[in-house]
């Protein structure tokens, strides 16, 4: 998919699939000791792993998936507060939601635009939940420009009418985004250093969940990619409830 931003680092999905096996192997180890059953050395040990990779290959995408997820899930917990403090006024809802909805986006993002409704529904119909908009602009120079538009929309306290009525236009073209300027009554802004800053922290925030492309969903610990869906959405947010409340 075009509409990436990062990735988990090279040959980070070997080191936790070594990992997850070494995992289970340790716990068939102790197994072992406990029983008085011979222990395998290291050389069979490897073979043995290597044999049942090789066997069962059909089960390393979904424990790549599980691995990944709880990397992310750790990153996110790590870090909550830098995921869940909004830029300015790039946010709605709940002002103190029991639920936090992080959203990284692209105006670029057709993905991204399909998925607006969606979130706009949950905040009608959830007056518990928080959403934190992040900008995310990986798509080329005129995301970019949109972005940082955008950001002084955020500042001046006119985010969300901007950011909607940017979706409702279509691509971030120059002419769009001036369109949206002149509708909104936003005051178009310089880049500047502080705007700058924020899409880097906003960067690496992503790459630090492996998101790999826009938009990306961040609910609780879970990390969701892509145009997931109002009910995947709903789900994630009440399990993020649950947890609390447990």
């Amino acid at each position: 998919m075009a509409e990436a931003a990062g990735g988990p680092a090279p040959g980070g999905w070997k080191m936790g699939l070594a990992a997850a096996a070494g995992g289970v192997l340790i716990g068939g180890l102790a197994v072992a000791l406990y029983y008085g059953v011979r222990v395998p050395g290291r050389e069979e040990t490897e073979a043995i792993v290597h044999n049942y990779i090789l066997e069962h290959g059909e089960l390393l995408p979904k424990a790549m998936e599980r691995l990944e997820q709880r990397q992310a899930s750790s990153a996110v917990s790590r870090q909550r507060a830098a995921f869940e403090r909004p830029w300015h006024s790039a946010w709605a809802g709940a002002a103190d939601g029991d639920v936090v909805l992080v959203e990284f986006f692209d105006y670029a993002c057709s993905y991204c635009r399909v998925s607006n409704p969606v979130v706009e529904r949950l905040l009608r119909e959830d007056p518990r939940l928080k959403v934190v908009w992040r900008e995310l602009p990986v798509l080329g120079p005129d995301s970019q420009a949109a972005a940082y538009v955008s950001l002084g929309a955020a500042r001046q306290g006119r985010f969300r009418a901007f950011h909607d009525r940017m979706f409702a236009l279509g691509r971030p073209s120059e002419g769009v985004v001036v369109q949206a300027v002149q509708e909104t009554g936003v005051r178009r802004e310089a880049e500047n250093a502080e705007a700058r800053a924020e899409l880097s922290r906003n960067i690496q925030l992503a790459r630090s969940i492996g998101a790999t492309g826009t938009p990306t969903f961040v609910v609780g610990d879970q990390v969701l990619q892509g145009a997931v869906g109002y009910d995947a959405l709903k789900a994630a947010i009440a399990q993020a409830r649950a947890r609390r409340r447990s």
